[in-house]
């Protein structure tokens, strides 16, 4: 006899709840981008325009990550360190190619760009991955799990031997 189903649990998280980490993202992140711009190009004026920039730009870009990522059941089960870091590689492609854009924009120089992309994808998946290991533990806008029941099990009907 097959062992019943176990219930699948999915908690929801809030639109507000996706923002805020979007913003706090961003300000770890942003701090990591003008540290690594200033030391790539040694132009302070570069690297906070890099920073500033990119902080409009990523916010937008990490909100509707965020609601992708929600939509995705994949890895959802035991909410596993994996999905974390499956999250985090692929933000870390977009926003790598986000940081590209924006400083080849406005240093001009490709190389310049390459490395600051470069050496951020490195800093950013680990930072990232911390990121959103420590808001798996704030239960802060995230609605009460959806439990989905499996069908009941019915039992067949129990044969006597006197009516075999």
């Amino acid at each position: 006899m097959s062992q019943p189903a176990e219930p699948v649990r999915r908690p929801a998280e809030h639109h507000l709840r996706s923002l805020i980490k979007g913003v706090s993202w961003r300000v770890i992140g942003s701090l990591d981008t003008f540290i690594l711009s200033y030391l790539v190009t040694g132009n302070a004026k570069w690297s906070v325009s890099i920073a500033s920039v990119e902080a409009l730009t990523k916010i937008a870009l990490f909100y509707f990550h965020e609601r992708v990522w929600e939509r995705l059941a994949w890895g959802r089960e035991i909410e596993a360190h994996w999905r974390s870091v499956a999250k985090g590689a692929s933000w870390r492609a977009v926003a790598t190619l986000d940081t590209f854009m924006l400083s080849w924009l406005i240093t001009g120089s490709v190389k310049s760009a390459g490395a600051i992309a470069s050496f951020e994808i490195f800093t950013k998946i680990t930072l990232f991955y911390l990121h959103e290991r420590g808001w798996k533990l704030i239960s802060w806008g995230r609605a009460p799990a959806a439990t989905v029941a499996p069908a009941p099990q019915v039992s067949p009907p129990a044969t006597s031997a006197a009516a075999a």
